[in-house]
């Protein structure tokens, strides 16, 4: 049985992954890293010069986070409240599939450690610019937006 990203999932998602108001970026642009990206956080084919509706972003978003959350639903061994569902699967949309199942934060929680998640979801606010790992604020406030939801009762 497939879970859905509940309604405050999606907004703390589109907070994060479009402009001011949710709304999607409808023209490509390089992220805090350096990747060609547009909608809600969508880098697939993304290139130079790219632009899209809104209705695409949303398509896109879909395809996307359809990814997500089947990595989610299939990594995670323990019981998630919708909330803590919600905050894996954009954190696993964030980083990517493969970063979240050899993720250190997917094994603690799979041992039972739910404490451990916040802490293990912070140690992912970095990223390469200019061929350095750096911190990112942006990442930062993410990451605890993403705490925040999934500590939401």
């Amino acid at each position: 049985m497939t879970r859905r990203v509940n309604s405050l999932g999606l907004s703390v998602l589109k907070q994060w992954e479009g402009i001011s108001g949710g709304k999607p970026v409808l023209k490509a642009y390089l992220d805090s890293v350096g990747v060609w990206t547009i909608g809600w956080g969508h880098t697939k084919g993304v290139c130079a010069g790219l632009t899209c509706t809104i209705e695409q972003a949303e398509a896109w978003l879909q395809q996307d986070l359809a990814d997500a959350i089947h990595t989610v639903e299939t990594g995670v061994k323990v019981r998630l409240t919708d909330n803590q569902f919600a905050a894996l699967v954009i954190f696993a949309f964030n980083v990517g599939v493969g970063s979240f199942k050899s993720s250190t934060l997917l094994r603690m929680l799979n041992q039972g450690h739910y404490n451990q998640v916040p802490r293990q979801l912070l140690r992912w606010n970095k990223g390469r610019v200019g061929g350095k790992l750096v911190v990112i604020p942006g990442l930062t406030n993410r990451r605890n937006a993403e705490i925040d939801l999934w500590q939401t009762v």
